[in-house]
């Protein structure tokens, strides 16, 4: 698409450095030179999705290759979206300007079960058909990965494969597929046949789904000797494996508005509630050299003036302290702010905090989760009040006076005490700023209470637990509210008919395509933001189609019940979630990696 073309729209847009490109960092190749042109495309807004590791990772991968031209695209927002249908203009690339039915490869990162309904729109934008089935040609190639992926029945008949786990290396091997089969005219089938030979690739059309009269799966059948079940791809060494020393750099603000390196992959800790710390599993670290060095090229490279260290648990990064102190060697000499979020309340320890305030002193983040001790075990939190408390008192000795806590509402075996109990931590907590002899002179403290609605998800051990209604989590909201006596505390809340639906996706099977096609077809869009998802469009859309979303959510399923994703293995065995879900009913905890293996089946190097 010619930019003449574009100018005149984007003075009627609301922000549109969204959709010029041009940023330092992009990649300019000869189209003509190009063997293979690929599209990454993030189903939300550029500022979210310049936001995502996943995605400057494989950018930076794919266009390393001479072969390959890998280009950028974003969600349009709804005025812009507006433009392009009035003007009859296509979906394009970033850095090119083309329109990206003409490419090869179309790629989607499914960080989020509301961004799908924008992955249909975004096709059509494109110009390209929804269907699987309704692209005959290799070409374009319609693929999708990220950690949504791990049940991607309800968006199996919109794609031609996933990719399952860690993207590096599984990209490299498609790629060279691809392009092998492109120089050898081969049709799609011959080269979708091919793919599911490929660890890590899930070819949906080579696997039949039989329901029995209850709605519940029968069967998930392979076809074609397609592999079963289909594996998850895990890269071995974080040293070795490819990261960039570049990133895209925006030209308007970001959600993350600075560089990122990761530290490990996994999670030792086994949080029962927790997707990301199953998918991910084993824990596999970078040597603190590796990530001092690649945060170095990183701000060189970028002009960025802060840091984060990425993980699921950075305080149990083994190798934190000597970070640390290689980082602020020339952080600080060079006034580079170092982020160092998503950290333990138990691992807080005060050589810690001292580090951290030389770098920085905005708020603190923990998420306790539960507000009792005995949610807590259900979960498998593995934290104390006296060990939130002690944290939180060695912050406010430091100079800081502001914490946000994070908890969940719906969580299985949850009470009103529990709760309660949420509000009377907070509390606590504000008590113990006042108390405390070394807090900042005539500063107050705030403490901000973040309820996120519990959503059970695949490969979790309360994948078999039912969700709670919109009206239980109402309720549960209203007696949060209610339980807050300080204006020191305040809570927000998320949206759950947004939850309920999220929940329907995480835990659907493909008959939720009918579903997905028909809200989209009359108007669903960024059904994550709060001022664009329409609740009651969503409700007649399933009745339309003959289904319930409590079918998926509110129903307790029984553990010999096939699941929906089930003929997809990520590592972590079936015996092992149901024996955590066990464990949980009777607030029963694991200890984590580190002290003893809990025999997850992941195959873990030391591991009986």
């Amino acid at each position: 698409m010619a930019l003449a073309q574009l100018e005149p729209l984007l003075r009627q847009v609301q922000k549109p450095g969204r959709y010029t490109g041009g940023e330092p960092g992009s990649v300019q190749k000869n189209a003509a030179e190009t063997a293979l042109r690929y599209a990454l495309c993030f189903p939300d807004t550029y500022e979210i999705g310049m936001s995502h590791l996943g995605m400057k990772i494989l950018y930076g991968l794919a266009n390393a290759r001479a072969d390959c031209w890998c280009e950028r695209v974003f969600a349009p927002w709804i005025d812009m979206e507006a433009l392009l249908r009035e003007h009859g203009l296509p979906l394009w690339g970033l850095e090119s300007g083309d329109p990206i039915a003409g490419f090869d490869l179309i790629g989607f990162t499914l960080q989020y079960e509301m961004s799908y309904s924008n992955i249909l729109n975004m096709l059509d934008l494109a110009r390209i058909p929804l269907r699987s089935a309704e692209r005959a040609t290799l070409a374009p190639l319609v693929i999708a990965g990220g950690p949504c992926a791990c049940n991607p029945e309800p968006l199996a008949p919109f794609f031609d494969l996933f990719v399952l786990g860690e993207g590096e290396e599984v990209s490299e091997e498609l790629l060279d597929l691809l392009l092998e089969h492109k120089r050898n005219n081969s049709d799609k089938q011959t080269f979708l046949r091919a793919a599911a030979r490929i660890p890590g690739i899930y070819v949906p059309a080579l696997y039949e789904v039989n329901y029995n009269g209850d709605g519940t799966v029968a069967a998930v059948t392979p076809k074609e000797n397609a592999p079963f079940p289909v594996r998850k791809r895990i890269v071995e060494d974080l040293d070795g494996v490819y990261f960039p020393e570049q990133f895209v750099v925006p030209l308007l603000e970001v959600v993350h508005d600075r560089t990122v390196t990761e530290l490990f992959r996994g999670c030792i800790r086994g949080c029962r509630f927790c997707q990301a710390g199953f998918l991910s599993r084993p824990v596999r670290e970078k040597s603190h050299g590796t990530v001092d060095r690649q945060c170095r090229a990183l701000c060189e490279n970028t002009g960025y003036e802060e840091v984060s260290l990425c993980s699921l648990s950075t305080s149990d990064y083994q190798e934190l302290p000597a970070l640390l102190e290689e980082l602020l060697a020339w952080t600080q000499e060079q006034k580079i702010n170092v982020s160092v979020p998503s950290l333990r309340i138990d691992r807080f320890p005060k050589e810690m905090m001292e580090r951290l305030a030389l770098v920085r002193r905005s708020g603190l983040t923990f998420a306790p989760e539960a507000g009792t001790q005995r949610l807590r075990d259900v979960i498998n939190k593995n934290i104390t009040e006296e060990q939130i408390l002690s944290a939180v008192r060695q912050a406010f000795g430091g100079g800081w006076t502001a914490v946000k806590l994070y908890f969940m509402l719906g969580l299985p075996t949850e009470t009103q005490e529990d709760i309660s109990g949420i509000a009377q931590l907070a509390q606590r907590i504000v008590d113990a700023y006042y108390q405390h002899p070394e807090k900042p002179k005539g500063k107050g403290v705030s403490v901000s209470v973040s309820a996120a609605s519990f959503v059970p998800k695949p490969f979790t051990p309360f994948q078999w637990e039912p969700m709670d209604t919109c009206g239980q989590l109402r309720e549960k909201q209203a007696l949060l509210r209610a339980s807050v006596g300080s204006k020191k505390i305040s809570v927000s809340c998320h949206h759950v008919e947004i939850s309920l639906l999220e929940g329907a996706f995480a835990r659907g099977d493909r008959r939720l395509a009918a579903v997905l096609e028909e809200a989209w077809r009359r108007g669903a869009r960024f059904d994550g933001w709060d001022d664009q998802f329409q609740p009651g469009l969503w409700e007649e859309c399933f009745a339309r189609c003959g289904l319930d979303p409590l079918f998926y959510t509110a129903r307790r399923r029984d553990f010999d019940e096939v699941l929906p994703w089930d003929h997809l293995d990520y590592g972590v065995s079936r015996r092992f979630l149901r024996r955590e879900m066990e464990r949980a009913l009777c607030a029963e905890t694991t200890p984590h990696c580190r002290e003893r293996c809990a025999g997850c089946g992941i195959g873990c190097k030391g591991a009986p």
